[in-house]
């Protein structure tokens, strides 16, 4: 972005500090940051010691290194409360996850990634998957696929040709013809169906939430067990739920 002259260098740097711990949660000392984040360490000194008066950064357990700040939680709930989605998704998700018993997720669609908003847990959970914030790559995700499913098929044949698409277990599908099969079975079908590539043992329903012009905002999730449920059971159960959760929040004004 050398070109472009209102692009603020500094404001990057302090930014790349903080998305260093996406790279390597826990606590980070000063020449992790800087390694991380592609920062010299004396500017990642003065980023990180202006981060730290300002609360977005806080001290490690040993008053030496550096972990993301409680500031950063402000900022998020100012995202959740200005999304008018997240707002109207909230009783559909609750009432989603009453009816059926398993963990129900809203996501807002961000191209080549899906990011979780709002997400009701069952009875059993990995931690990661009760978090909020959680990126994931919109290809090996049900939400994800069911989001590209209403984009043009040369659009999300680019998409794939640019895409980096890494397995999160054995199972995930890396080859982007078999992607993109997937993705037109979601468009012919009306929701898509991923099997265990996410998480072992699990299956996910989702179905995309479309703005006034057709376009994909979001996704709605619904996840089970394969020690509870066969995959085509849990199809049928849950797809034409999700699709009418979807639905139901599709084509409003104000949806972000």
């Amino acid at each position: 972005m050398s070109d472009d002259r209102l692009f603020v260098q500094s404001l990057q740097k302090g930014l790349a500090l903080l998305e260093a711990f996406s790279r390597q949660p826990g606590e980070l000392s000063l020449n992790e940051l800087a390694s991380l984040s592609g920062i010299d360490r004396s500017s990642a000194q003065r980023m990180a010691h202006t981060l730290l008066k300002l609360g977005y950064l806080e001290r490690g357990a040993n008053g030496r290194g550096y972990t993301p700040g409680r500031k950063i939680l402000d900022r998020s709930f100012d995202f959740l409360r200005s999304r008018p989605l997240i707002e109207r998704a909230t009783p559909v998700i609750i009432e989603l996850q009453r009816s059926t018993g398993e963990r129900v997720d809203l996501s807002l669609f961000d191209g080549s990634s899906i990011v979780y908003a709002l997400r009701r847990q069952s009875k059993r959970e990995t931690f990661f998957a009760t978090l909020a914030g959680r990126r994931l790559a919109s290809f090996i995700t049900s939400g994800g696929r069911a989001c590209m499913a209403h984009l043009p098929r040369d659009e999300v044949a680019s998409m794939l040709a640019r895409a980096d698409i890494r397995p999160a277990t054995p199972k995930t599908l890396l080859d982007p013809d078999a992607i993109m099969a997937r993705i037109d079975q979601a468009r012919r079908e009306g929701y898509s169906v991923v099997l265990e590539e996410m998480l072992i043992g699990e299956v996910v329903v989702g179905a995309a939430i479309l703005d006034q012009q057709g376009r994909p905002v979001g996704a709605i999730h619904v996840a089970g067990s394969l020690s509870e449920w066969p995959p085509a059971r849990f199809t049928a159960r849950f797809a034409p739920l999700a699709i009418e959760a979807a639905r139901a929040l599709s084509g409003g004004t104000g949806l972000r």
